[in-house]
């Protein structure tokens, strides 16, 4: 089949994820990532609306009378809406820019100070899941090479996604966050299917087990990848003001693409050539 002869040449094939991976870094180190309100500081604002307006009218008003373009308008519903605006914002200053227009329904800021500890917890947050899914996989296998092969392919699924964040303007918020972390999870449950199906079994070639695993793991990551397009579409078309939901689904959607690639490329190549060696 064509599938055996491509895995044949696993060695070229674990150069495909690499590459993108370090196209991931170069974007990230280029153009950097968006942060959502709660992670740079700012003010948001629930609004209720006292005349039709329009999302871009609505922003200019803001922008024009705060004297700043760092503002983002979700519209909820016809007569409501919320607010995000970078730095902090007098509500008075506020209430009149917005008379005859809207009204303040709630107000709430975040200071730099609790952004800053913000992003201090999601760093610990990441690293901590990193270390406890290390120790998890040494313990399952007790084996160097498969374990590092899974924490790599983890890690390499994180960078293209936050990469495609980047690339794609998809600010790194708490929900955001949110999504990676279950990349996370992901990424070690079809690279634990790959590495228990070849190295414990052993009924059939090499090859076999991998091909079997793949099935799986394909049709896990299809269905995934297709319940994520279907709930992005669904938001962008029918509910606009969830945008959290889109960009959680985006997040998802880029981070499962990557982990087909790194799972069946460069994890199960790394095996192959670990198998070979130990023969």
């Amino acid at each position: 089949m064509k599938i055996e002869k491509l895995m044949e040449s696993y060695k070229s094939l674990i150069a495909i994820p690499v590459i993108i991976t370090l196209i991931a870094v170069v974007i990230l180190a280029v153009n950097g990532l968006n942060y959502g309100v709660e992670l740079r500081g700012g003010t948001i604002a629930d609004l209720q609306l006292q005349e039709p307006v329009s999302q871009t009218q609505l922003e200019n008003i803001i922008s024009n009378g705060l004297g700043t373009n760092d503002v983002s308008v979700q519209l909820v519903g016809s007569n409501q809406s919320t607010v995000e605006i970078g730095g902090e914002v007098d509500p008075g200053i506020l209430r009149n820019t917005l008379n005859g227009t809207a009204s303040i329904l709630g107000f709430r800021s975040v200071g730099p100070v609790l952004s800053a500890e913000a992003l201090n917890q999601i760093f610990w947050a990441i690293l901590f899941a990193f270390i406890f899914m290390a120790v998890t996989v040494f313990v399952v296998f007790r084996n160097f090479v498969p374990s590092i092969a899974v924490i790599l392919a983890a890690l390499s699924d994180i960078i293209i996604a936050a990469g495609g964040m980047s690339l794609f303007g998809i600010p790194l918020s708490l929900a955001s966050v949110g999504a990676l972390l279950l990349l996370i999870g992901y990424s070690v449950d079809t690279d634990i299917l790959l590495t228990t199906r070849v190295l414990r079994r052993k009924e059939g070639t090499v090859t076999e087990r991998a091909v079997d695993a793949m099935k799986t793991g394909l049709t896990m990551a299809v269905t995934s990848i297709s319940a994520m397009a279907t709930l992005y579409i669904v938001v962008v078309l029918l509910i606009p003001s969830a945008e959290v939901l889109a960009d959680i689904a985006a997040v998802l959607i880029i981070g499962l693409a990557a982990d087909v690639l790194v799972t069946w490329l460069m994890n199960l190549g790394i095996l192959r050539w670990y198998l070979e060696r130990g023969r």
